[in-house]
C-alpha cells in the first residue's frame, strides 16, 4: 500500500513539474521482426495487391469519372525542409531535316522521391539504424541507392480507396493547426459516411489543408493537423495497404509529445510495412463526397529509391 501511494505521489509531482512519460515507444526488434510476410520480404502491404483486391476495387466504379489526387510539380509548390524542384528546359539540336524538325527536353534537379505528392518507401525511415524487417540501414545504403527496400519493388497498387473526411466531421473547412486526429475521430467519420475499412484498403484522411496548397504555402508547411500514434496503430490493425493525407507528413506536426519525432512514419513504414502518401490533393473528393472509389497509384521505378513522386487517381 505504502509503495502504491509513493508511486502515485511521484507521478503527481512529475506532472506538476511538467514532466511526463513518453507517449509512445517503438517495439523492440524481436517484437516487430520478422514481418508477417517473412524475414526476406521487401514489399510489405503491397502483398495485399492481388486479383481479388483489384476486382473488389473495380466494382466501385459506377460513373467512370476520374479525380486526380496529385499536385502539379513546380518550383513554387510547398517544400519540406531544404527539398527543391528545379526544371531547366533545353533545346536538343538545331532544325533537322528538310522538314525542319525541332525538339525540346528538360533537366530536372530534385529529390524525386520526396517532393510533391509522394509515396514513402520502407528505406525512407528507420528505428535506431534498422529499417523494415530489421534490415540494417548501413548494410543496404549506398551512394547510388539502397540495395534492399527500394521503391522499385512495389509496382502498381490498385485497390479500394476510402476517404475519411475529418474536417466535415468537425464542421470546419480546415482542422486547427496541430490538431491530433484520434481513432475515435476516424471511426466517427466513417460512421457518419456509412462505410468501414477493409483489409488492403488505401485510406486517405482529409483535414482541409488541400485548400492551402499554392495559396498559403508557409502555413501549409508549418504545423499541421494529422493522425497521431494511436490512430496510426488503429489503421495498422485494420491491415490497410497505405494511408495518406492532404498534409506534408500525414501525421500531426509537431507531435504533442515533444520528446518523439514522427512516430507515425515509424509505425507505418518500419513496424507494419504500410506505405504513406503525403501532400495529396483531396479537396475534390471531399467536395463531391466520394468516400469509396477505385484507387490507383504506381511509384516510379527508381532503383534503390526511398520513395517516389506519384500522381494517384480515384475512379468512381
Amino acid at each position: 500500500m505504502r509503495t502504491t501511494i509513493l508511486v502515485a505521489l511521484l507521478a503527481v509531482g512529475a506532472g506538476a513539474a511538467g514532466v511526463h512519460a513518453q507517449s509512445w515507444q517503438p517495439p523492440a526488434p524481436e517484437q516487430r521482426c520478422p514481418s508477417k510476410w517473412g524475414a526476406a520480404d521487401e514489399r510489405g502491404a503491397a502483398n495485399y495487391m492481388n486479383p481479388a483486391n483489384v476486382l473488389r476495387a473495380t466494382r466501385l466504379i459506377k460513373t467512370g469519372r476520374v479525380i486526380e489526387l496529385g499536385w502539379v510539380l513546380s518550383s513554387d509548390m510547398p517544400f519540406f525542409g531544404t527539398r527543391r524542384f528545379d526544371l531547366h528546359t533545353k533545346r536538343t539540336g538545331p532544325l533537322m531535316g528538310s522538314n525542319k524538325r525541332m525538339s525540346n527536353e528538360e533537366l530536372v534537379v530534385t529529390e524525386l522521391g520526396q517532393v510533391g505528392t509522394q509515396l514513402d518507401m520502407f528505406s525512407h525511415q528507420g528505428i535506431d539504424g534498422l529499417l523494415y524487417n530489421c534490415v540494417k540501414s548501413d548494410d543496404v545504403a549506398t551512394r547510388n541507392g539502397f540495395t534492399k527496400l527500394g521503391v522499385e519493388k512495389i509496382g502498381t497498387l490498385f485497390t479500394r480507396g476510402v476517404l475519411i473526411d475529418v474536417a466535415a466531421l468537425k464542421g470546419v473547412d480546415l482542422l486547427p493547426t496541430g490538431y491530433e486526429i484520434t481513432p475515435a475521430d476516424l471511426q466517427a467519420a466513417l460512421d457518419r459516411q456509412g462505410i468501414r475499412i477493409e483489409r488492403g484498403d488505401a485510406v486517405l484522411v482529409y483535414s482541409g489543408y488541400s485548400k492551402l496548397w499554392g495559396v498559403d504555402n508557409a502555413k501549409y508547411n508549418r504545423d499541421t493537423p494529422g493522425i497521431g500514434a494511436p490512430a496510426a496503430e488503429w489503421l495498422a490493425k485494420h491491415e490497410v495497404m497505405l494511408f495518406g493525407a492532404d498534409t506534408f507528413g500525414v501525421e500531426v506536426a509537431p507531435n504533442p509529445d515533444k520528446n518523439i519525432s514522427l512516430p507515425v512514419h515509424q509505425i507505418a513504414l518500419v513496424i507494419n510495412g504500410i506505405f504513406l502518401l503525403e501532400n495529396m490533393k483531396l479537396d475534390e473528393l471531399a467536395a463531391k463526397q466520394v468516400y469509396e472509389f477505385a484507387f490507383v497509384v504506381q511509384p516510379l521505378k527508381i532503383k534503390g529509391g526511398t520513395g517516389s513522386t506519384v500522381a494517384p487517381v480515384a475512379i468512381y
